[in-house]
């Protein structure tokens, strides 16, 4: 790769003697600006007002216009002398959390090499000691004719510089998110989120492409062919408001299920049944009839066991006191047999004192 900056990593009394490199590249069709008529190249050229005439690029410098007219020339030799510290030095000022950067901030990256065998240790001791923290360095550096604060980072175990714009350059994102209060109910949330881990099933970004570029070599190739220029069905309008947030919601999920047909049969019924049901403030949105039907279900089957638990404590009962009654039965039958016993003996002794009395008496 081709070296695009060379300086030294200033981290406290340590020098780093490193090389930029970029570290991303744009897949752009080249495209060159034609007559329309004829098909002729149209070039710039480079148009002197004072001389009217074309001047060589040898000849371009820098200007600045002040605001009375008045117009500054700035040479290759003044900008390549300006006071500058951060020319050639990296100088790291400070370690944050990544989280501390917004992303919008971010502008171009770079890859980070040593300049020499010696810059070795040092280059792996900042990245080790960056991946440990998880931190990453924040530093300034001039690139060209604009110094820009940067951070370096670690990917795939290179340090990485990427620079940043300016605090004061981020426009103030004021008045532009809707204003009025808006009320986004628990189940709308839910659903969201389920929508979200569904989408995010497999999800690979190598696997995204260019469309726009495809798209537009293709018409390059029939052009050049002579054939008719393939064209894309127009899409359907899409709706310009949101009539039932719940219902859209449930129509992007099914259409997302449908593009992961791996899931099982179980997890979609359960992803299906939490979004139906939601919780309890959804169920309290519902009509009488849908929410009673359960209710009959868990009241029947409460009948159910109770009878199935009354019947069994029945049938214990039952089992436990039939031995009691064959007991009292036979204790009841000895006491009669005791009884009628007894009635025997006093009849028989009636009958012996009534022979005694009827018996005469002898004359003395």
């Amino acid at each position: 790769m081709q070296t695009t900056w060379k300086g030294t990593i200033s981290f406290g009394l340590v020098s780093i003697p490193v090389h930029l490199y970029s570290a991303t590249q744009e897949h752009d069709v080249p495209l060159h600006q034609v007559h329309a008529k004829d098909g002729g190249r149209v070039r710039m050229k480079r148009y002197c007002e004072q001389e009217a005439k074309e001047v060589p690029y040898a000849e371009i410098a820098k200007g600045y216009e002040s605001p009375d007219g008045r117009t500054v020339t700035l040479t290759d030799a003044d900008l390549a002398d300006l006071p500058l510290p951060s020319k050639k030095i990296i100088d790291v000022l400070a370690f944050v959390d990544a989280t501390e950067i917004d992303p919008l901030m971010f502008s171009k990256a770079y890859y980070v090499g040593v300049a020499d065998k010696a810059a070795a240790k040092p280059y792996a001791l900042l990245r080790d000691a960056l991946v440990e923290s998880g931190q990453i360095a924040v530093t300034k550096i001039a690139l060209r004719t604009r110094e820009s604060p940067a951070v370096l980072r670690v990917h795939d175990g290179t340090l990485v510089l990427q620079t940043c714009i300016w605090p004061d350059e981020v426009r103030p994102a004021a008045g532009i998110a809707p204003e009025e209060e808006v009320t986004v109910r628990p189940q709308e949330l839910k659903m969201a989120r389920s929508l979200m881990e569904t989408l995010s099933e497999d999800f690979d970004l190598a696997q995204l492409h260019d469309d726009y570029q495809q798209a537009l070599q293709q018409v390059i190739e029939a052009r050049l062919q002579g054939v008719e220029v393939p064209h894309e069905e127009e899409p359907g309008e899409a709706p310009d408001n949101v009539i039932d947030l719940m219902e859209a919601l449930r129509s992007s999920l099914r259409q997302a299920k449908g593009a992961h047909p791996g899931r099982s049969a179980g997890e979609e019924e359960a992803e299906s049944g939490e979004s139906e049901g939601g919780d309890e403030s959804d169920r309290s949105d519902r009509p009488a009839e849908e929410g009673r039907a359960p209710r009959r279900r868990t009241a029947a089957a409460e009948r159910s066991t109770a009878k199935r638990t009354a019947t069994k404590t029945t049938a214990a009962r039952t089992g436990t006191e039939k031995p009691a009654a064959t007991k009292a039965g036979a204790t009841k039958s000895t006491a009669t047999k005791t009884t009628a016993k007894t009635t025997a003996k006093k009849s028989a002794a009636t009958k012996s004192t009534t022979r005694k009395s009827a018996t005469p008496r002898k004359a003395s």
